[in-house]
């Protein structure tokens, strides 16, 4: 009898599950996995490295650009690191405004993390209903920065301007006219927390929608259920946070167990799993979405009630108004320093985490009492979880890895760096 070789399969980077540029090298005993190599790198743009030459405030837009589906979460880990080097105090409304903005991103993210996680397994609806409410919350990011994607909205000391009073319409076009056209334009009358407001009252509804789709649905179970349980025990062990831990059964959150910003006044669960499986992880992120819409919800009300302002005063650290610095001296100077050289930090070392929408996104950063970073060093959350791939997948067949990779919920802007 001659002798039965496993064989060797490339999985990648072309493929379209596995996000453009993972690399797996499958070892297969006819078609269950026996090992997967992850290989990365495809996408190295040498952040890390970027940062250490540019002054601390010229850095932010790069920290979007990292995992490109959760950008103002990634804005908020350096900027906060920045702070802490700085000692700077952030005004509460600002503060309010980042939660805000940090669970509208959570949405966003699981958006798009449902819609190519089920496209990936086979379900084309919930793909077009999840770009849907995206479309809404891209508003949202474009109406306070002007960019739909990478705003650069946070600052150390607060966020780059106010909420806009306006909310952009839709013009009439041969495609949006008439009764069309008002009912586009229904929810846009007012402010951008109108708008906002709006959108958590619906909200709830399209969730009900996706669940309608998937939660009960034999094939979805069929391909997700059983499929790359991790135990609790051993997720700790393979440093998985975010979902993923909380999918195997553990309460782990940053906003409950290290509160940052105002998270500590907020009403919110969080929800966890009991099985780890895909399945359950997909059960998580769906609550997830449900408990990001009852913090936006809170936060609308409390900004609705309480104007002031929206980054600290120290113009060391943020610039001075337009209006000032045409008018005074002394502020023209301190905008031209900030802009040609940006602001100098003590010497010292600091690393802060946040709850990033994948699971702890931190940041270290050392001061040599520069202008820039002396190194950064990006904790990336999906990380961990593509190294436990190999484990996850063993003795699966093929097509639950496509599984595996999805509920991995992993973006290679952030693991490739």
């Amino acid at each position: 009898m001659p002798e039965i070789k496993n064989y060797t399969l490339n999985f990648g980077p072309q493929h379209p599950s596995a996000h453009g540029v993972l690399r797996l090298v499958l070892e297969l005993d006819g078609e269950t996995i026996v090992r997967s190599d992850p290989h990365i790198g495809l996408l190295h743009r040498g952040t890390e490295k970027l940062v250490e030459y540019k002054p601390y405030n010229q850095s932010i837009g790069y920290m979007d650009r990292l995992d490109y589906v959760s950008m103002m979460a990634n804005e908020h880990g350096y900027v906060l690191a920045i702070e802490k080097l700085l000692g700077v105090e952030v005004p509460e409304r600002a503060q309010y405004i980042r939660v805000m903005f940090d669970e509208i991103t959570r949405i966003l993210n699981h958006l798009m993390w449902l819609g190519a996680h089920a496209l990936d397994i086979g379900a084309m609806t919930v793909f077009l209903y999840a770009f849907r409410e995206r479309e809404d919350l891209m508003d949202c990011y474009e109406a306070v920065s002007g960019a739909r994607m990478h705003a650069t909205y946070y600052r150390p000391g607060g966020v780059y301007r106010d909420l806009p009073e306006t909310m952009a319409k839709y013009s009439e076009s041969p495609w949006h006219k008439g009764k069309d056209l008002d009912k586009l334009n229904e929810t846009r009358e007012g402010s951008l927390l109108d708008f906002i407001e709006a959108f958590t009252e619906r909200f709830p509804g399209y969730v009900d929608e996706y669940e309608t789709l998937l939660t009960d649905n034999r094939i979805w179970k069929q391909r997700t259920v059983d499929i790359g349980i991790v135990s609790p025990e051993r997720a700790l062990q393979l440093g998985f946070s975010g979902p993923m831990l909380r999918g195997s059964g553990i309460a782990w959150d940053l906003r409950k167990k290290q509160p940052y910003e105002v998270y500590d006044k907020l009403d919110f669960d969080i929800p966890v799993g009991k099985t780890g499986d895909s399945y359950d992880r997909y059960l998580v992120r769906v609550a997830e979405m449900r408990e990001s819409n009852k913090i936006i919800k809170q936060c609308v009300q409390w900004l609705k009630a309480n104007p002031g302002p929206v980054i600290a005063d120290n113009h060391k650290v943020t610039p001075p108004s337009r209006v000032d610095a045409k008018s005074n001296m002394e502020a023209l100077i301190h905008h031209f320093k900030l802009f040609t050289e940006g602001f100098i930090t003590p010497p010292g070392e600091v690393y802060s985490a946040v709850e990033h929408p994948k699971g702890e996104f931190g940041v270290y950063l050392v001061s040599d009492g520069a202008n820039k970073p002396y190194r950064l060093k990006i904790r990336a959350p999906g990380f961990p979880h593509l190294a436990a791939l190999d484990e996850m997948a063993k003795g699966h067949m093929i097509a639950d890895v496509v599984t595996i990779i999805g509920t991995q919920d992993i973006v290679f802007g952030e693991i490739d760096r």
